[in-house]
């Protein structure tokens, strides 16, 4: 499973949600949901942009879980 680290990223950054989502022209909803739900389905165009903005790299936006069965 892989699950979004972007609330960790926002935090080492020391960024909010609002001013990322003026950086990366992505709105606040979307970023909200993906802080709130890491492990949601995101765009890859959305999660370019959200790196790009960071200044990261997409795979900086992600970890990979053990699968729990």
């Amino acid at each position: 499973m892989i699950r979004l680290r972007l609330k960790e990223v926002l935090a080492e950054k020391k960024i909010g949600q609002s001013k990322l989502s003026r950086m990366a022209d992505v709105s606040l909803n979307t970023i909200h949901e993906m802080v709130r739900n890491p492990l949601v389905d995101a765009r890859i165009n959305t999660l370019d942009r959200l790196a790009t903005a960071l200044g990261v790299e997409i795979q900086d936006l992600f970890e990979r879980l053990p699968n729990t069965k």
